[in-house]
């Protein structure tokens, strides 16, 4: 008998089975050996939500909850986030290396150089109410540029795979300025290629009068950081969703567009903006001490705190608290900052939320940091899901260049009606 293997005895039948072991996992399929009769369908896992369910194998995020660690193709977070630049991450989530010098320059330029979009998406944005949702903006826009460009559909060409690839890190953000412009009544500002990825993003949302927009270089370098930070987080509802929607060989800015509609979600990426609602409610410093004891009591929620997957301090949660710091010397102190840090000192010392493994994640700093770079709460989400494309599409290639995988068919545990025959209407009661 293998050591690599799972003994399991069906006591229904009292047969024995060997279940190989590979990678710490079982295969599912091999259970449907399992049945009570012949003609079984055979057993079956259930698992909502995907608990405790490998749904691919990757190579792309490693992340380990208990111990705090996040890693992108094997580099630590903490690295990338003070020596690298999200252009870089980006290549590095695509290609599986960071890029020589000369890699970097040509893919710094590819992107920069797709980052124009088809005078007519501007129209079709133009037909969005102006207080219409900028991710409901997002979502629409970014699914309309598969009419734009359809030689994406050519998805086993790997040539065409890398077009739409800088098409679409690259256009993210215009589009996403775009919403935002859209949304105060303001007239586009173009891309400008003399910029950096995230200075231009800046350039397009900020840019009035002036000829020649200069980005702050502190704000630029923090949305650089976030971008890092928020590239990608392995298995996450956005991910799953890009693989499961680009499973059926669809088109990439439409399972882009699938998986910015999942991030849309409050659950997802609009948490950040319910701690500021969180902290806007506390009100003051001298008030903390209550609210942890009202949420002790069942009487309300502590906001940016736990994870699904960290039981430990979320590491990208230490990096912008620091970067808080920096942003806040030029914007000026967000006074929700000190409930903040008071609110995390208590909590960190209860052990109520300690034994609860309850620590501050990424959204617990981060949308103090947007709001204090003047974004308004509704762009929160449309500023994570610009650097996540990167993560969703490095995604979206390892699923399609897996021979393993196949379009996406969870199985279910049917307990609806056993077969009946079909009541005439004028015979029911």
């Amino acid at each position: 008998m293998s050591a690599e293997t799972l003994t399991v005895i069906d006591n229904r039948t009292g047969k024995r089975y060997e279940l190989p072991i590979k990678h710490g996992t079982i295969r599912a399929m091999d259970l449907r050996q399992i049945k009570v009769v012949e003609d079984d369908f055979g057993m079956m896992s259930y698992d909502p939500a995907f608990m405790n369910t490998a749904s691919c194998q990757s190579r792309v995020t490693f992340i380990d909850g208990d111990k705090g660690i996040l890693r992108y193709r094997g580099y630590p977070i903490e690295q990338l986030a003070e020596r690298s630049t999200y252009l870089e991450v980006a290549y590095l989530l695509l290609h599986g290396e960071l890029p020589t010098k000369a890699a970097y320059e040509a893919w710094a330029y590819d992107i920069t150089h797709h980052t124009m979009i088809h005078e007519n998406v501007k129209k079709l944005m133009d037909g969005f109410h102006y207080d219409a949702h900028p991710m409901g903006m997002l979502v629409s826009t970014v699914a309309a540029l598969s009419t734009f460009y359809p030689d994406a559909k050519n998805i086993h060409d790997a040539t065409s795979r890398k077009k739409q690839i800088h098409r679409l890190i690259a256009k993210m953000p215009t589009l996403a300025a775009f919403t935002y412009r859209h949304s105060l009544g303001m007239p586009y500002a173009y891309p400008d290629n003399d910029l950096s990825y995230p200075g231009n993003f800046l350039n397009m949302l900020f840019k009035t009068t002036e000829v020649k927009y200069k980005p702050n270089p502190i704000l630029e370098k923090a949305l650089d950081v976030l971008f890092i930070l928020h590239a990608d987080h392995e298995q996450n509802c956005s991910a799953n969703a890009m693989r499961s929607v680009g499973s059926s060989h669809v088109d990439p800015y439409s399972a882009i567009a699938g998986a910015t509609a999942a991030l849309y979600g409050p659950l997802h990426g609009g948490a950040n903006e319910a701690v500021l609602l969180m902290l806007g409610q506390i009100g003051s410093k001298d008030k903390v001490p209550d609210f942890i004891k009202r949420v002790k009591a069942g009487e309300g929620r502590l906001m940016g705190f736990g994870h699904r997957v960290y039981k430990n301090y979320d590491p990208r949660a230490k990096i912008i608290k620091r970067l808080a710091e920096q942003v806040f010397e030029t914007t000026g102190r967000n006074p929700l900052l000190d409930i903040a840090v008071e609110l995390e000192r208590i909590a960190l010392q209860d052990d109520y939320f300690v034994k609860r493994k309850l620590y501050p994640n990424v959204d617990f700093y981060s949308g103090l940091i947007y709001q204090a770079m003047g974004f308004s709460t509704d762009m929160f989400t449309v500023l994570f899901a610009i650097p996540r494309t990167s993560g969703w599409l490095a995604q979206w290639e390892e699923m399609l260049l897996d021979s393993e995988q196949k379009i996406a068919r969870p199985r279910q545990v049917y307990l609806g009606s056993p077969s009946r025959d079909y009541i005439p209407v004028e015979r029911r009661g």
